[in-house]
């Protein structure tokens, strides 16, 4: 039976035991891979009456996934209110994201899949980093800065080359050593993770109007086009910079693979504006491969039924695909 995703389910009070339970009942619909939930099962019994399995081993996954839900229990004795975070949630979901992580750097997982957090409350529980993508990253022994956080959907991948920082701070922040660094691992990650022979990479310029040739800003003359100079050299497709506003419509997308973007709107507003319901955040540059869905806790509809698990669901498809790929790679190579 083939080895299973780990799905590590995020703040139990949120959307994420929701999500993941709907998209174990698509299963069938979208020829979804065997996975099993990491995380509490009281939060699941409280907003679902189906079938699941509390499992041991992750190896008893595959044969109970095609009639109940199989669940690694993390905190069962919690008393969990959805759409009410507090730190006893914030813990459960840290411990599963631990567990989620090992089982998945020792092989016993093909693939990680993280459900959404709250940072606000993991921060109450002395939780130090920007994100889940830079604590897999640690767990991973692989610095941040050398790993990038990609947004993915049907028709758009891109990447903030700065992610949750002050608008102000960004032009003090980037680079020529950081968006070449960035760009490296972009390509790399396309290639390895997506199958994509030669990455097609465009960047966006940090002004409006790329800076309209220093007119209006220098970042674009003085930083951008020596760091796609250098990426040309080293012989990666890099073009650019582009004015923003012109970056995401239909057919500017379909001239690259990636846009890599200045700071963190720039990147997620078009991908959230295209793939709000199927978008999916990849971490690139890790030796795992790590999905989750594009969205947040969503406090004000836990519990309701009312959670799209489009994204849950394409994180899966996207983690199975990928771990497949890389196998696929491993077999050639041996």
């Amino acid at each position: 039976m083939p080895t299973p995703l780990a799905v590590a389910m995020g703040d139990p009070a949120g959307i994420g035991p929701e999500i993941t339970v709907k998209a174990w009942s698509a299963r069938a619909l979208h020829s979804l891979p065997p996975f099993f939930a990491v995380g509490d099962p009281r939060s699941i019994e409280k907003i679902w009456d189906g079938p699941i399995v509390r499992i041991g081993n992750p190896d008893e996954a595959a044969a109970v996934f095609g009639d109940a839900l199989p669940i690694l229990v993390i905190g069962d004795n919690l008393e969990v209110v959805p759409g009410s975070p507090d730190v006893e949630s914030a813990r459960c979901a840290l411990q599963s994201l631990e567990v989620a992580s090992g089982l998945t750097r020792s092989g016993t997982a093909s693939a990680l899949v993280t459900g959404p957090v709250s940072k606000a409350q993991l921060y109450r529980i002395g939780f130090t980093y920007p994100g889940q993508t830079e604590f897999v990253a640690e767990r991973c022994g692989v610095a941040s800065e050398n790993t990038v956080m990609m947004l993915a959907g049907p028709t758009l991948r891109v990447v903030p080359i700065t992610v949750h920082v002050a608008l102000a701070e960004v032009p003090a922040l980037i680079s020529q050593e950081l968006i070449v660094a960035k760009a490296r691992v972009t390509a790399r990650g396309l290639h390895r993770n997506f199958g994509i022979e030669k990455p097609r990479l465009a960047f966006a310029g940090l002004n409006p109007h790329a800076g309209e040739s220093g007119a209006i800003g220098r970042e674009e003359i003085d930083i951008l086009m020596p760091a796609i100079d250098q990426l040309r050299a080293e012989g990666i497709d890099a073009v650019g910079p582009f004015a923003a506003d012109t970056m995401f419509h239909a057919r500017a997308r379909a001239g690259y693979d990636a846009a890599l973007c200045l700071y963190h709107d720039q990147a997620l507003i078009p991908i959230k504006t295209l793939h709000f319901d199927d978008g999916v955040n990849t971490t690139l540059g890790l030796p795992i491969v790590r999905t989750s869905p594009d969205h947040g806790t969503a406090f004000g509809i836990a519990g309701r039924d009312q959670a799209n698990p489009g994204a849950m669901i394409a994180a899966i498809r996207m983690a199975a695909a990928q771990a497949e790929r890389r196998a696929e790679a491993v077999a050639l190579n041996q």
